[in-house]
């Protein structure tokens, strides 16, 4: 397993492992990645829509020369306190920050004088900007503004409401899990373990669908340009969990590699070694003097593998799907429908804590993957209702 980007040297040029490198750890790098992918597939699909004439331009008013606001000083200056607190702190403190970036980065430690004295210098110099590009006669105009053109908005916009929604569902996936928030609420929050990739989407897609709305495009047909994009950036995140061992695989399997096996024997059942779980303690690796000497006791099944897998196949499908299918919406909800179908089955062999509602005990992720499949069949017959003219009801 490659923990962090030192590990992932060490393999590659033989250089020593938990050095500076050990910033970037390798799960937040693919998350930033299966952003990007998503993005990258999205825009493509906003610029074909766009030439459908499905997601015409809208229209932004610009304001030139008005001087200063009292919103931008208050950006710069919130911009400004962020990097004093924490530019310090980390100099100070690097060996901690090599070992958990996450939890310096999203806590309240920092050096408060040196936040406070540089949130001044850059409200400052921000008024000083503004004030110099001040007119005497400031200019407002609007201009066209294309779908795609907002892509960035809107991954920086899916990304934060994203990662908050990861948050707030892993509180409820277990009683442990609430009963940790009801001791370290801020704590529980601002930890760089624990997401909910479900409670992403949900809250990512309600963001977005509020924003794009606002905007004036037609939400029905961005649902349909991020179905593909979304599945894409689930694949590139479980390419994270698996080469970072983030605790995200399956049940025990100490079954025998079958016979019919054809793929590699460690995608059948695997210990994790250096996993990023330095909790899950089970064997030490012989010899290893690194921070992350450990490997599970008994090799479980390695689903962060067949998400992969399974996420690629649903990917190639929309994608060819794309061009074909013409009722607006039916992709995407066609999307739902494979992705709580791939996700229900998985959680059988996962190590997720069963939920009991109304007798029926499932995981989180089960509860939700089989509502997914029943709202994607609801909204694909609505589709294809609404595509012929005919009332939905």
């Amino acid at each position: 397993m490659y923990p962090d980007l030192s590990y992932i040297f060490h393999d590659l040029f033989g250089t020593q492992p938990d050095n500076w490198l050990s910033i970037f750890k390798t799960f937040g790098m693919f998350l930033i990645l299966a952003f990007l992918a998503s993005a990258y597939f999205f825009r493509k699909e906003l610029i074909r829509k766009e030439q459908l004439g499905q997601l015409p331009a809208s229209t932004e008013t610009i304001r030139m020369g008005f001087g200063p606001k009292p919103a931008d000083l208050l950006m710069n200056a919130l911009f400004g306190f962020i990097l004093g607190l924490k530019v310090p702190y980390v100099y100070a403190n690097f060996e901690a920050f090599k070992a958990d970036p996450a939890s310096i980065l999203l806590s309240s430690k920092g050096n408060l004088l040196a936040g406070i004295v540089l949130a001044t210098v850059f409200a400052g110099y921000k008024y000083w900007e503004l004030q110099r590009k001040k007119l005497a006669k400031p200019v407002v105009r609007k201009v066209s503004v294309k779908p795609h053109e907002r892509i960035v908005d809107i991954t920086v916009l899916a990304a934060v409401t994203g990662v908050l929604g990861a948050k707030i569902f892993v509180i409820f996936e277990s009683a442990e899990n609430f009963s940790a928030f009801l001791r370290d609420p801020l704590g529980q929050l601002l930890s760089g373990s624990g997401l909910a990739i479900y409670g992403g989407l949900i809250l990512a897609f309600i963001s977005v669908y509020i924003y794009v709305k606002r905007k004036g495009m037609p939400p029905i047909h961005v649902m349909d340009a991020v179905a593909p994009a979304l599945i894409m950036g689930y694949a590139v995140g479980r390419m994270g969990c698996q080469l970072s061992g983030d605790g995200d695989w399956g049940i025990v399997n100490t079954k025998p590699t079958p016979d019919w096996w054809f793929l590699p024997e460690s995608w059948w059942a695997w210990d994790y070694p250096r996993n990023v779980l330095e909790q899950h303690i089970g064997n030490p690796i012989p010899d290893c003097t690194y921070r992350y000497c450990n490997a599970l006791s008994e090799p479980v099944f390695p689903t962060p593998i067949y998400e992969v897998i399974m996420s690629l196949v649903i990917f190639a499908i929309l994608w060819s799907l794309r061009k074909r299918i013409h009722a607006a919406g039916a992709l995407f909800f066609i999307y739902m429908i494979l992705n709580g179908v791939e996700r229900f089955f998985i959680e059988k062999i996962r190590v997720n804590p069963d939920i009991e509602i109304l007798g029926m005990k499932a995981t989180q992720a089960e509860y939700i993957a089989v509502l997914m499949v029943i709202g994607g069949v609801a909204g694909l017959i609505w589709s294809y209702r609404r595509s012929k003219g005919r009332s939905p009801g």
